[in-house]
């Protein structure tokens, strides 16, 4: 009986894992899905826009990932042994940051220096605006959720 315990408790809690990671995927590519019917709705692109326009943001969607990544999960599990770290792994760091926040400021100067190639400046404007509309609304849609727990 202990045995099987010690056999099968492992192999619950793998399964357990394996399908929380499916369902948050799930739940990352629903909202993924809603962002671009939501900025599709707002810009209101012709067809040849939306030929040009969604090859650009995906790109940059990408790279935003990356950058999230790397500052997450990088950048972040060093933050976090920031007492143990001496001056000049700190000092490293920072570079590290700051080199970050350029290459992200450059992506997104590069960004919108192709889109509004491809659509208006009216429309890159109301691209920027209508992200953190959605931003907010599914922020908002969170907390009413959480309160209805």
């Amino acid at each position: 009986m202990n045995r099987k315990i010690k056999i099968l408790a492992p192999l619950l809690f793998l399964f357990a894992t394996l399908s929380l990671s499916a369902q948050e995927k799930q739940d990352w590519e629903k909202i993924k899905s809603l962002k671009v019917a939501f900025i599709t709705e707002k810009l209101n692109l012709t067809s040849k826009e939306a030929q040009s326009f969604w090859p650009i943001y995906n790109q940059h969607q990408a790279e935003k990932e990356g950058f999230y990544r790397e500052d997450r999960f990088e950048i972040g599990s060093e933050i976090k042994k920031l007492d143990a770290l001496s001056d000049a792994q700190a000092e490293e760091l920072l570079v590290r940051m700051q080199r970050l926040e350029g290459e992200k400021y450059k992506a997104e100067k590069s960004y919108i220096e192709k889109v509004s190639k491809t659509i208006s400046a009216k429309k890159t404007i109301l691209l920027m605006r209508s992200e953190e509309d959605f931003k907010r609304q599914l922020l908002k849609q969170y907390k009413q959720g959480k309160g209805n727990r």
